[in-house]
């Protein structure tokens, strides 16, 4: 009898690997790059003309001018850290930072919470990029939104077909030490 539910050859076993650690190496890649921008938001600040080019960009990239509430939210942001929104923008990358390394290297290392922190933080995202296009179209941010949702599906099928593999190993070792 043949199985019902069909199991993509993307998930089974020796491909699902190589994919993993493909999407762990592009995670933190992601990362380092995030890092520039956030530690260049930082300490770069003193150049007044480039940051004020950078501040018009990011404004115009998260649609400041669209929408009240993420306006509303930057306004207390800043006010919160009392640095400006330069300053604010930089601590958050470098906040992002940290979490794209941790899914990176947590998937490259094939740890199951990583997986599910990966799924979580790109799925969260995808709503902003499909909102991001509808107002800036652009074949960057299509291929951002595709990757994303690659890794997401991917990733759900990984975690559903893989087994808790915890118990079983430690039930070996019990048995291998008996």
């Amino acid at each position: 009898m043949s199985n019902p539910a069909h199991v993509p050859a993307i998930v089974q076993e020796p491909r699902r690997h190589r994919y993993l650690k493909l999407i762990a190496l592009f995670k933190i890649a992601k990362g380092v790059l995030v890092l520039l921008l956030g530690v260049s938001l930082l300490f770069l600040n003193a150049r007044t003309r480039w940051m004020d080019a950078l501040s018009n960009w990011t404004a115009d990239e998260i649609l400041l001018e669209h929408s009240k509430a993420v306006h509303y939210l930057l306004n207390n942001l800043q006010a919160v850290l009392a640095g400006g929104v330069l300053r604010a923008t930089g601590l958050l990358a470098l906040f992002y930072t940290a979490v794209l390394f941790t899914e990176g290297i947590g998937v490259y290392m094939q740890q199951r919470w990583a997986e599910l922190l990966m799924i979580f933080a790109t799925a969260a995202l995808i709503p902003l990029e499909v909102r991001h296009i509808w107002h800036h179209p652009s074949l960057a941010a299509v291929l951002i939104l595709a990757v994303n949702c690659f890794i997401v599906w991917f990733l759900y099928f990984v975690l559903r077909r893989k087994p808790n593999s915890a118990p079983a190993r430690v039930d070996r070792e019990l048995a291998k030490i008996s």
